[in-house]
């Protein structure tokens, strides 16, 4: 049976850290605008982030990384971070240096704290607990390289440090308009492991094929562009749900990158920010230890919001219709930080949640999802 019990702490953790308000990858790089920073700031001005309800996010040791990553690599990390250009081996052999994984001051500790955070957040809910670490869900990282602007994969770090505490069953969930490449790679055949992943099909990493199903551990859904709130309801009601409860698993990682709201600039997904509402209430009771992420997104106006409203639902809050006007200044101060994006339409700037985008159910979605179904249980 699903976890049904009122296990949950009545009032949720957010793990944070202020490395994510004073770093950046860099003017040109996509990860130049503020994000936990904005959830940060939105959570306070809305009074939902007492004291009592944040911790901030260790950074992880060079010897706790090295439970999946390479000590070659990790030493690699560290030294960039001093230096103003990358050895040639640091960019041949590790990716760094590169436009998508570009040197900049914080960028071993920014991605250690993201760590950090999902191994503290393990710890904090070993005895059962809800745990939102906005800073993490960084999906591609991989053992011996940076991998599509993740230099360390603290969900792979983070499900391992679950399982330090005693979740054996542990079942990842990726809403992100990429794939989840790392996390693949590292549980691929691990039959104590369920991954479900959503991702726009035909974009990098070009991974997640619908027939890939990990060694029998993933269950891939490719969805095409434009793919809709009623299209993922689908998917959340038919696959997602019932694949999460079949598992019955001792624990469930929500990466819920924002990437995938119409908005984003780096996918061609057409849904609201209330799909990834939807999928964390459909989750949290579907197992007694719950670790909610960031992940993708790199419009600064709805990553915020998206990720703000989350810890609204986790905490039990009700997102209001009109945002105070100490929450619209938040907003209000976001810019692109350069570029020639289009400015936010204007209830963006006075609202969290988004208006709803219904669409079609097309029927490539349909026969995608019935595939996947009939997998179901054999986990």
């Amino acid at each position: 049976m699903p976890w049904s019990s009122p296990i949950f702490p009545e009032h949720p953790i957010l793990i944070g850290a202020e490395i994510y308000r004073g770093s950046s990858y860099g003017p040109r790089h996509p990860l130049r605008v503020p994000r936990v920073s904005t959830v940060l700031d939105l959570s306070r001005a809305l009074g939902w982030l007492p004291r009592s309800r944040y911790r901030t996010s260790p950074r992880a040791l060079p010897n706790a990384l090295m439970a999946w990553h390479d000590p070659a690599y990790i030493a690699a990390l560290q030294q960039a971070e001093t230096l103003d250009a990358p050895t040639d081996t640091m960019l041949r052999q590790h990716h760094l240096g590169t436009l998508s994984n570009p040197l900049f001051p914080e960028m071993f500790r920014r991605p250690a704290t993201g760590v950090g955070g999902m191994m503290l957040a393990a710890e904090l809910v070993q005895n059962g607990g809800v745990v939102h670490v906005p800073g993490a869900g960084t999906h591609h990282g991989l053992p011996d390289r940076a991998n599509g602007f993740c230099y360390l994969n603290d969900c792979v770090l983070g499900m391992l440090a679950l399982r330090h505490f005693g979740a054996r069953r542990i079942a990842y969930v990726d809403i992100d308009a990429h794939h989840c490449d790392g996390v693949a790679a590292a549980f691929a055949g691990d039959p104590d492991i369920l991954m479900v992943s959503t991702h726009e099909e035909g974009r990098w990493p070009f991974t997640g094929a619908l027939d890939d199903d990990g060694g029998g551990a993933a269950m891939n859904l490719p969805v095409p562009r434009g793919f809709n709130d009623s299209e993922m309801r689908l998917a959340r009601e038919a696959l997602i749900v019932p694949a999460v409860a079949a598992f019955r698993p001792d624990a469930i990682v929500l990466q819920c990158g924002a990437d995938a709201v119409e908005e984003d600039p780096l996918s061609r997904m057409g849904l609201s920010n209330n799909a990834h509402i939807g999928v964390l209430r459909a989750l949290r009771h579907l197992a007694p230890r719950f670790i909610l992420t960031g992940g993708g997104g790199y419009n600064p106006w709805t990553v915020g919001r998206c990720w703000t409203a989350l810890w609204g639902t986790l905490a039990g809050r009700d997102i209001p219709d009109q945002l105070p006007v100490a929450a619209q200044a938040v907003l209000a101060e976001l810019s692109w930080g350069g570029g020639a994006r289009p400015a936010p339409q204007p209830h963006i700037l006075t609202t969290l949640r988004d208006p709803r985008r219904e669409g079609i159910i097309r029927p490539e979605v349909v026969a995608r999802i019935e595939v996947l179904r009939r997998r179901i249980g054999r986990q």
